[in-house]
């Protein structure tokens, strides 16, 4: 299997939709759009998101969109975050993208963000070198209530194997 990363496209936005109006993907997520449905207010994100400092990477899973993943926010408080098609759950395009990623981004400290119970999203951020620094509650689009969510950081370290991954975008 081969996952690489490549500059988002518009042909990708379609397919961005798609995985992320996945009723399972945004409950597990959590921290998602108020309305994945919206596909207005999906648009003007991309083009709000497109038009700024963040890097945005789409996810191809030998040559298909397996998802996207980004650097967000300003210096020194940057963030990580993915969204990877169900279809490609448990077999380590999360990982794998989110070590290129941040490979292509070697700025530290970076930050990440996830539902404390999302276990999948903990350990890939575990492999790829961040540590949680606290527990809050925020309000959760996807599940309709406040829910405990992990905060992480990435420090800066020599490689290798330091690397990253991130949570779910609140921010949509």
């Amino acid at each position: 299997m081969e996952i690489v990363l490549r500059t988002v496209r518009d042909s990708d936005l379609p397919v961005f939709h798609q995985q992320m109006t996945d009723p399972d993907a945004v409950r597990m997520a959590a921290f998602g759009p108020e309305n994945p449905e919206d596909r207005e207010a999906f648009a003007a994100y991309w083009r709000r998101v497109r038009d700024s400092s963040h890097v945005l990477r789409t996810v191809l899973v030998d040559g298909e969109v397996a998802g996207n993943a980004a650097v967000y926010g300003v210096a020194g408080e940057r963030e990580v975050t993915y969204w990877i098609d169900r279809a490609y759950w448990g077999r380590g395009v999360a990982t794998a993208a989110l070590r290129s990623l941040l490979a292509q981004v070697p700025e530290r400290p970076l930050y990440a963000r996830a539902a404390a119970d999302n276990t999948a999203s903990l350990r890939v951020l575990a492999k790829c070198g961040f540590r949680e620094t606290a527990r809050a509650r925020a309000y959760a689009n996807g599940r309709g209530k406040e829910i405990a969510e992990v905060v992480l950081v990435l420090e800066a370290c020599a490689p290798p194997p330091c690397g990253g991954a991130g949570s779910s975008d609140r921010r949509r």
